[in-house]
């Protein structure tokens, strides 16, 4: 590596060309960040006194060995946006000269020496005359502009916005500050050489801060920098580019997509923040593909599930009604799991009828957990380990009885659970009511209805100000009524009459024009049954209500027989399989400290019961508080709780939150000797 000090222009005089690697992200300078350069432009042009602006460094491969009459052809790993931007603010103002010949410079520059001292290679006729060639519309649109062609407007967006914008900056006043300051930019020019550097190596150094590249943006270049660049344009135009294009305006879903993948891949969830280095981890494990093209065949594939399920862009009609819903119900915590039943679904290991029933449990999983009020915060660790559970033999059933065997936060509501809570809970303030009042009404509508199209109804109004008439119709107790059921499943409907039905008595809303009576909603057939609106009648058609929802968002059904024999499998293989003498650190004062350890925990309460798994020791009651990786000199104790809610005085505790350490929580603590115990 050679690394100096010069002058941005010096560097692009002579025969050159700066050429962007396929891989590299394009242009992405925004207008915020092309006024700040111009302002330090300006600034520095218009004073004597400095003799210079640093704006960072230029990183470059130098040319092998080629003919005297070529252009030699530089590999830019780092600072193309720089590059591009000053590039477009020279065009810019070598433009304003050429309309405007009246304006002459402090040295006589003419807007041609400008232009092929700094921008085009005379003489050529090829890409070879330009200074600087880009990659895919960023190419197009910046050969263009230089050629003074009109623009396509499917060209680069951020290339002929910061052109026009720095175009209509210049002017006779400013254009001779602009050019002196442009004279007095500094740079580090940083060559590289050929099969001596690595510039993967380089290129995470220049960018460790993670500031300018997205997570995605580095595992591009990790997996496209270091093949020959035959191998890169391949990759890059089969695979990596299609993928992204297929995200379209979304393309920042992509690093949550390497996330799922990651976590379908390796069971457990990486920080978003920390993909990157997950990812090359990944590559380095035995689970990791065995070459850079197969994991980019990999992602490619997987990213095709994806987007069909976080875009909704699935085609097959079955799939997309449930896909819908998903979305509707946020539930990208499953994406691990559906993308690894989506692969088997794609290599016809079930049938499309057996994948749709798998998304419906899924689906009614995470409803029915919603509307019970259970935690959430388990739902990632979750879906992370689900299809570890599932067997190919009997696919669709392992599935049912993964999803039935989960017991303590991580249930599936029963129907009587389910049935109960929905019943009592303010549906009129959860996220998913307008899923819910649609899903109820649309049960076995061959015509779906779309809630959307009508307003939520209050039968017994939320005025503050209850009417004398609402009074006398809820009864003495009308206050506590009001109070207990006004959000509740049971007082609420759909309608398009809303303003019309307003704080209007029950029997008004029932026959005024487009009142209950003359409503085609299911939603509303319960309520003109009704003579008087009050706390029975409202317990009545919940309980109506409450039973249809139990049969559209079904929990899965197996046989005491067939359900017994996953749980025998389960405990078989998490259980009985391993014991203390798998754990090759727990011997002597280790096996000693934890046996005292072990004690104290299973006395805390008689719900609590301790379980051997592969990489660590669990205690749990409903799910695991504590669980412990025994190491050489110490227990590592993981404890299942958010950091800032530990009370930690002695500041013992470590947060890890993100870090994929195997264990449930964010806390850690170490535990060496005994008298620490307490």
């Amino acid at each position: 590596m050679e690394a100096t000090q010069a002058q941005l222009l010096t560097l692009l005089d002579g025969k050159k060309q700066f050429t962007i690697p396929i891989y590299q992200r394009t242009y992405s300078w925004t207008l915020t960040q092309c006024d700040r350069l111009l302002e330090d432009i300006k600034r520095v042009g218009s004073d004597d006194a400095a003799l210079s602006h640093f704006i960072g460094s230029i990183v470059y491969f130098n040319p092998s060995s080629s003919p005297v009459t070529s252009v030699p052809e530089l590999l830019v790993i780092d600072g193309q946006q720089r590059l591009t931007t000053i590039s477009l603010l020279l065009l810019a103002l070598t433009h304003y000269l050429k309309e405007n010949k009246d304006i002459k410079l402090d040295d006589d520059e003419t807007w041609e020496e400008i232009q092929e001292t700094y921008l085009v290679n005379k003489h050529r006729k090829d890409d070879s005359k330009f200074k600087l060639l880009l990659t895919r519309k960023d190419k197009e649109a910046y050969i263009n502009l230089v050629n003074e062609v009109p623009v396509n407007e499917n060209h680069s967006k951020r290339v002929l916005e910061n052109y026009k914008h720095f175009s209509g900056k210049i002017n006779h006043e400013n254009i001779k500050t602009i050019y002196a300051g442009i004279k007095k930019l500094i740079i580090v020019d940083v060559i590289l050489e050929r099969d001596k550097d690595n510039p993967q190596l380089i290129f995470e150094s220049l960018n460790s801060t993670g500031l300018d590249l997205s997570q995605a943006d580095l595992i591009r270049n990790f997996v496209l920098m270091g093949q020959p660049i035959n191998v890169q344009t391949d990759l890059y135009e089969k695979y990596w580019y299609p993928m992204e294009q297929s995200f379209g305006d979304n393309i920042s879903y992509l690093p949550w997509f390497i996330r799922d993948y990651l976590t379908m891949k390796e069971s457990s969830i990486p920080n978003i923040d920390h993909v990157y280095e997950t990812f090359k981890s990944h590559l380095k494990s035995a689970s990791g593909p065995k070459s850079m093209e197969e994991i980019v065949k990999l992602l490619h594939r997987y990213s095709q599930y994806y987007v069909r399920i976080a875009l909704i862009k699935e085609k097959e009609p079955q799939l997309l009604k449930r896909v819908k819903e998903i979305q509707q119900l946020r539930m990208d915590v499953a994406y691990p799991f559906l993308l690894a039943v989506y692969s088997d679904y794609e290599d016809k290991a079930i049938t499309l009828e057996e994948f749709a029933e798998i998304l419906d449990i899924v689906k009614n999983y995470v409803f029915r957990r919603a509307i019970c009020g259970i935690p959430t915060n388990s739902l990632n660790k979750t879906f992370a380990t689900l299809y570890k559970k599932l067997k190919r033999e009997t696919y669709l059933e392992s599935v049912k009885a993964a999803f039935l065997l989960m017991d303590g936060y991580r249930r599936f509501p029963t129907d009587a659970e389910f049935e109960r809570e929905i019943v009592s809970k303010d549906v009129y303030n959860f996220r998913s009511r307008n899923y819910l009042l649609e899903s109820l009404e649309n049960m076995n509508r061959k015509e779906p209805v779309n809630a959307e199209n009508y307003t939520i109804e209050h039968i017994l109004p939320q005025n503050e100000n209850t009417p004398e008439e609402w009074q006398k119709e809820l009864g003495d107790d009308w206050e506590k009524v009001k109070e207990k059921y006004l959000h509740t499943l049971g007082n609420l409907t759909l309608t398009g009459y809303n303003s019309e039905l307003s704080d209007r008595p029950f029997k008004d809303k029932k026959t005024i024009p487009g009142g209950f009576n003359s409503s085609p909603l299911f939603l509303n057939e319960s309520v003109r049954s009704e003579s008087t609106w009050n706390e029975d009648a409202i317990v009545r058609r919940a309980n109506i209500l409450a039973g249809r929802a139990s049969k559209i968002w079904t929990r899965p059904a197996l046989s005491d027989e067939r359900l017994l024999l996953y749980k025998e499998q389960e405990e078989s293989t998490e259980e009985t399989a391993y014991t203390l003498d798998h754990y090759e650190h727990l011997r002597d004062e280790m096996l000693n400290l934890y046996k005292h350890l072990e004690k104290r925990v299973l006395n805390i309460d008689s719900s609590v019961r301790v379980e051997f798994k592969k990489l660590y020791i669990a205690f749990k009651s409903q799910t695991n508080f504590v669980d412990i990786v025994p190491q050489k000199k110490r227990l590592r104790l993981s404890l299942n709780m958010e950091f800032d809610k530990i009370k930690d005085p002695k500041g013992m505790c470590k947060d890890v939150s993100g870090l994929g350490r195997w264990g449930n929580g964010d806390v850690e603590v170490g535990l060496d000797n005994l008298k620490d115990l307490d």
